[in-house]
């Protein structure tokens, strides 16, 4: 039986949302290539449409934030810098 893997993001959901509800996201952002994390532009953009900008595919960007972040939540271990 496969494991059931948690949805921490989607693709709809804002940049500023994410960061908010899970700042670990935005070094998993980073390392994806989205440096604008912290830019005051990017909070209003959805994933989808900061993916787009960046060229980069959105659903591999989502699926490596919540593995990240679902490495996060079992290790208990916070993000490093």
């Amino acid at each position: 039986m496969a494991e059931e893997k948690k949805v921490f993001v989607t693709k709809e959901m804002l940049v500023g949302e994410v960061i908010s509800r899970y700042p670990d996201a935005a070094f998993a952002l980073m390392q994806c290539g989205m440096g604008c994390v912290s830019c005051p532009a990017s909070q209003a953009e959805s994933l989808a449409e900061a993916s787009m900008v960046h060229g980069m595919n959105v659903d591999e960007v989502v699926d490596y934030v919540n593995e990240y972040l679902a490495f996060q939540a079992e290790s208990g271990e916070e993000a490093k810098a």
